[in-house]
């Protein structure tokens, strides 16, 4: 294998060589900016012209940052850069082979005086304008509480959603990581941006479809895009050092303090934070007056970072490391109906209370070396050390019929018998246990891409590695009573002990080579081969009756029929081949990969030993077009087929009875899944009206989806769970979005519209027999609708908005528990900066949900929330603020959840209703006029300032 390795790396070294003594092209590079308020000027047209002729030679648009790069042969060119609204700038240039390299600097387009003479109004900044596939958002335009951070600006962005464990989505799409300038901030973890970069430095957020490493330095898409923020730094904050510092204490004894440090310089940049809090931030606490999504449980975090970004023509570099604790205590009433019958159900009641902390240490750096302009290394080293310390009690009762009690109710009596008659009482669980774990991971990825000529003929190496050294503990008491037993089985105790270690490695190594056949056109060819071990050893442990959790594992007797071993082993070869389709307004890219792959798995549970081998056939099919009809309008089309294997485990004719009331049984009847997944998008925007639309459609069916097949034990309420494949899941999702300007653009309108179908299927039995009659079929619509209506100047925003959420559903199985459910809300926001440098902000909205079977759920709440603020100091350096959070104390916690097979409702405890006094002080130090204390651009409070030309 290493033989193999080296020849190939030689071999690519070889061929690279050879062509960059036949390179002789060269470049002209440079970026730009408006000249006014010196951001970025993006998509900007950059066309090189031969002379005396002006014919296009070659050209391309700039980047998010303005930047541009582009290959050219020795020669005398002139050198156009437009944009609309711009005044275009030409100029001559000159490449000679001793010269080869040409940065003409930074070029500052100046706005066209005929353009400003015809649009003579003042207006505010527009809300959100689009490039192509890019949405970009004008902070100035969004008006948030004094001191508040990003969260509070994205959860105002049009089509933005925040959900209440922190994950971001943009018109659908999940957004995975934050960028500021272009460069990653903390890599793969956005809730630290979210909750830590003050609002008042950002000027622009941009949304897109960031590509991978891979697409990026060969051109050639593959599937592994990800949707990213985009953060532009406000001119003039970006060349030199700011920090905030903010501290807080409220009722309830709330806590928040945070560090915040940056050095900008030029396209160096550095950060530090901090923070500790019990305010449910998982990273940083916003500081932004009310505006909060509700969280279950109590959280505690403290947290400490660095983040750096480095770069120059040749080299760059970024990189990160993040100590963070968490500590969760959670408690839950739950109340659940599982469909076992067409005429019968299993019920559960359950109060749980659980504590979970947790500690992680993650260090990852990006470094990316361009040597010449024909070849690029890229490589990304990542390590993180995690461990856990979970606790967890939990009482619970099952039922045969709804007990018709609440769950407080039935909690609350000493005699379970004197609420529900004894017959109708199935089993009653009492359990606690802990939970330890430690692990590392260790791994990292190389590409190294050689491009052989001008063409797009490119060779690409791409190398993965990664390891995983993990180890847990789990420590469980449990007293279980069933009540249809006889005597002698009415009652059971089990004390476990589980200790279970694990490694795993990962190798990938990939070749792939382009190959332009006519103009525009290319064929890329792929190999790629991975291989991955595994190795897990589980050993259960009987323990004493008098055994108690406290961490002592000695006089155990190890259970040999739970105790479990095995070897996995896993070789895949994978070729790809795909074609290329490049025009000046279309890309289309159409490919198949085929996938052969053999596993291997050495198992062993007492008696049982197997020694299997699978070999299986994947093919994946993609399909990726579009087309752009202008710079802020396009469609785009893609299409993904993903064919998966069942887990070998699950093949095994095996049964695994750790728990008795979830016993899980082997299916070696098991066939793939294939999935297909297609998506379509359109967006289109207008300048000149600031008004725009964008939409997003996606399908989604599952061939041969895994289920899990479930029989009903009527006298333990335990289950006997075997997977087993299933047809008919599928989802249709679209959401269609718009933002209209009026009147001076001081009034705008947006609206969010959302549709989702599921059609969810899942298998129920309560005996032994496994027919199509078996099946449960839950058809799902869900239709949704958010709209905004905003007008402001330049002290005052006032905001009314309202939103409606409507639930269909429709059971196969049960027809009682149908469902047509509505959750509404309307209400306003107001942010007014009075003369005295005070703001004050306030929202108040009144949420209501109809349709719900249980009464306690169908209710109305009023919440208002309010902040009063003073900036003071030179400059306005520093702001003191009273936060008032659910005024009227009206906040609950409670979900529903409802899937082919069962219903859930839970309530949790979280954070309602306090108050929290806020000081925070700001020290910067800028190069530039405009980021002196007190200058445009910066200061205590956000929005705008005053008017903006356009």
């Amino acid at each position: 294998m290493k033989t193999w390795v080296m020849g190939l790396l030689l071999m690519f070294a070889g061929t690279a060589t050879f062509a960059q003594g036949n390179s002789r092209l060269g470049k002209i590079s440079g970026s730009v900016i408006d000249a006014d308020d010196q951001s970025p000027v993006m998509e900007a047209t950059v066309q090189v012209l031969s002379l005396p002729d002006s014919t296009m030679v070659t050209g391309q648009s700039t980047d998010l940052n303005g930047r541009f790069s582009i290959n050219v042969r020795p020669g005398n060119y002139a050198l156009k850069i437009s944009f609309i609204g711009y005044t275009s700038d030409v100029r001559r240039v000159s490449i000679t082979k001793s010269k080869p390299n040409l940065n003409i600097g930074t070029v500052k387009m100046h706005m066209d005086a005929v353009m400003l003479e015809a649009a003579t109004v003042v207006a505010q900044a527009p809300e959100v304008t689009a490039v192509a596939d890019t949405l970009v958002y004008n902070s100035s335009a969004y008006r948030v509480p004094e001191g508040s951070a990003l969260e509070e600006l994205v959860k105002k962005l049009p089509g933005a959603e925040v959900d209440e464990n922190g994950k971001i989505t943009i018109n659908g799409k999940e957004i995975t990581k934050i960028m500021i300038d272009g460069k990653e901030f903390f890599a793969d973890d956005p809730n630290i941006a979210m909750k830590n970069l003050p609002v008042n430095i950002i000027d622009k957020v941009r949304a897109y479809d960031k590509q991978s490493d891979m697409a990026r330095v060969t051109g050639i898409e593959d599937g592994e895009e990800e949707t990213v923020l985009d953060l532009s730094v406000k001119p003039g904050m970006n060349h030199g050092f700011f920090g905030n510092v903010d501290g807080a204490y409220g009722t309830e004894d709330r806590y928040s303090a945070k560090l915040l440090a940056n050095y900008f310089k030029d396209k160096k940049q550095f950060t530090v934070i901090g923070s500790a809090n019990n305010v449910n931030d998982n990273s940083f606490p916003g500081g932004g007056g009310g505006f909060r999504r509700q969280e279950n449980g109590l959280t505690a975090v403290k947290m400490l970072g660095a983040n750096f970004a480095t770069e120059n023509d040749k080299f760059k570099s970024e990189g990160s490391i993040n100590f963070n604790y968490k500590d969760a205590d959670q408690i839950s009433k739950q109340s659940s109906e599982t469909f076992v019958s067409t005429e019968s159900s299993s019920f559960k009641n359950a109060m749980d209370h659980t504590r979970n902390k947790t500690t992680n240490l993650t260090a990852d750096a990006f470094m990316e070396w361009r040597p010449d302009t024909m070849t690029t290394l890229i490589f990304r080293p990542r390590i993180r050390y995690g461990k856990t310390d979970n606790s967890n009690g939990q009482n619970s009762y099952t039922f045969d019929q709804d007990p018709v009690y609440s769950t407080d109710e039935l909690f609350n009596t000493d005699d379970i018998t004197s609420l529900v008659p004894e017959a109708n009482i199935v089993n009653s669980v009492l359990k606690n246990s802990l939970s330890k774990s430690d692990d590392i991971t260790a791994g990292g990825s190389v590409i190294i891409n050689r491009r052989l000529n001008s063409e797009g003929r490119n060779i690409t190496f791409r190398g993965r590695y990664n390891y995983t050294n993990s180890s847990s503990e789990q420590f469980s008491l449990s007293e279980t009573e069933y009540f249809q037993q006889t005597d002698e089985e009415r009652f059971e105790r089990l004390n476990r002990y589980i200790n279970t270690p694990t490694k795993n490695s990962e190798y990938n190594a990939r070749l792939t080579y382009s190959e332009p056949i006519f103009k525009g056109g290319f064929l890329q060819f792929g190999y790629n081969f991975q291989y991955s071990h595994s190795t897990t050893d589980r050993s259960t442990y009987d323990m004493p009756e008098e055994w108690t959790l406290d961490g002592n594992t000695s006089g155990g007797t190890l259970n040999t029929d739970l105790s479990k071993n095995a070897t996995y082993n896993y070789y895949n070869h994978q070729v790809d081949v795909s074609f290329r389709w490049i025009r000046e307004k279309m890309r289309f890219n159409i490919g198949m990969s085929f996938q052969p792959q053999r596993s291997t798995l050495s198992y062993s549970q007492g008696d049982y030993q197997v020694d299997t081998v699978r070999n299986v056939f994947n093919f994946t099919p993609t399909l990726d077009f579009r087309y752009r009809f202008s710079k802020t309008s396009q469609l785009r089309i893609r299409y993904r087929g993903r064919s998966s294997q069942p887990d070998m485990i699950d093949l095994l004719p095996i049964s695994d009875n750790t728990d008795p009331l979830n016993v899980t049984v082997g299916n070696p009847g098991l066939k793939p899944t294939f999935t297909n997944h297609l998506r379509v998008e359109y967006n289109i925007f207008k300048t000149e009206t600031q008004r725009g639309m964008f939409s997003f459609f996606s399908f989604q069916n599952v061939l041969n989806d895994i289920s899990n097949r479930r029989i009903y034990n009527s006298e333990t309420g335990g289950y006997t769970t075997m997977p087993e494949n299933i047809n008919g899941n599928w989802n249709l999702f679209g959401i269609v979005g718009s933002n209209i300007a009026l009147r001076d653009k001081r009034f705008t309108i947006n609206t969010f519209t959302r549709a989702n179908y599921q059609n969810m299927v899942s298998y129920i039995s309560d005996n032994q027999t496994t027919t199509d009659a078996d099946k449960n079929t839950t058809k799902r619509l869900s239709l949704g609708e958010r709209l905004r209506g905003t007008f402001r100047n330049d002290w005052w925003e006032l905001s009314l908005n309202g939103s409606l959420d409507y639930t269909h559903s429709r059971n196969s199985y049960q027809t009682s528990n149908n469902m047509d459910t509505y959750q509404f809300s309307y209400g306003a926001s107001t942010n007014v900066r009075l003369p005295w440098n005070m703001t004050i902000s306030t929202d108040i909205s009144q949420n209501s949900r109809r349709g719900y079977t249980d009464a306690s759920m169908n209710r109305d709440e009023l919440i208002w929330n309010a902040q009063i603020a003073q900036d003071f100091l030179k400059g306005n350096a520093a702001t003191v603020s009273i936060q008032f959070y659910d005024i009227l104390k009206n906040q609950s916690n409670i979900s529903r959840t409802i899937s082919a097979a069962m219903r859930q409702d839970t309530e949790y405890n979280a954070i309602y209703s306090y108050c929290m006094v806020h000081f925070i002080y700001r020290l910067n130090l800028f190069g530039g006029k405009q980021g002196q204390m007190g200058g445009p651009g910066f200061r205590g409070g956000h929005g705008p300032h005053g008017p903006r030309r356009f």
